[in-house]
């Protein structure tokens, strides 16, 4: 796997994100940068995966991975990686909490620190995202204003090389295929789309049309 190059050193990532949860929250409780290293450690090595997956110069130049925490995709996903990482090494749940809700200050990207996303994925202009718990799979792309969610409890299931356009939402019991997508300002509800296919409309008026072209924005 190629090396990351990143815009802060880990430790400056973990200093700067004290700061701005410190800006933000002000509580009192003291969160140590030093106590977020490992996990902060572990999450850069997941952000080196996943980037390195993806077919963009800002994100890898052909050699190298590449973060900059000015680049609010990338430091929207990081941010992210990074309190589920705490969950995962159990870490205190207002740490994880905090660091959710400094992601949804700074780019309105709702992703609870316990959803489990995918090894790779990508969040393209991401204000307004919803990512919800259901079962997520590799490759998974989610532009502005998505959503993913339950209906009446249940949870989508959503398969590999998925494709979120702007405005889209999959919710409750519907299982997705891999390989599809679903097109802007469109809703899928409790139906199942087969692999292989664009979905556009609503559960009142929709069409359901055959793709192939896999996203060159993956390097596979």
């Amino acid at each position: 796997m190629p090396e990351v190059k990143l815009s802060l050193s880990v430790d400056a990532l973990c200093r700067l994100a004290v700061r701005q949860i410190e800006h933000l929250f002000g509580d009192g409780e003291t969160i140590s940068a030093t106590e977020l290293l490992p996990s902060a450690r572990q999450a850069v090595t997941r952000l080196e995966h996943c980037f390195s997956k993806i077919n963009n110069r800002y994100f890898f130049d052909g050699q190298q991975v590449l973060f900059d925490h000015l680049h609010g995709d990338q430091y929207a996903m990081w941010l992210y990686l990074f309190a589920n990482q705490l969950d995962r090494d159990k870490a205190p749940a207002s740490w994880c909490k905090k660091l959710f809700l400094l992601n949804k200050a700074l780019h309105g990207c709702d992703i609870f620190y316990q959803v489990a996303l995918p090894s790779v994925f990508l969040l393209v202009h991401p204000l307004a995202t919803v990512l919800g718990r259901g079962q997520y799979s590799d490759y998974l792309i989610a532009y502005q204003r998505v959503g993913v969610g339950s209906n009446h409890g249940v949870y989508p299931a959503l398969g590999a090389h998925l494709t979120l356009h702007p405005g889209s939402s999959v919710l409750g019991r519907s299982t997705v295929g891999s390989h599809c997508s679903i097109a802007a300002e469109s809703l899928l509800l409790d139906r199942d789309l087969p692999p292989g296919n664009l979905y556009i409309g609503n559960p009142r008026d929709h069409t359901i049309r055959p793709q192939s072209q896999v996203q060159p924005i993956w390097r596979t």
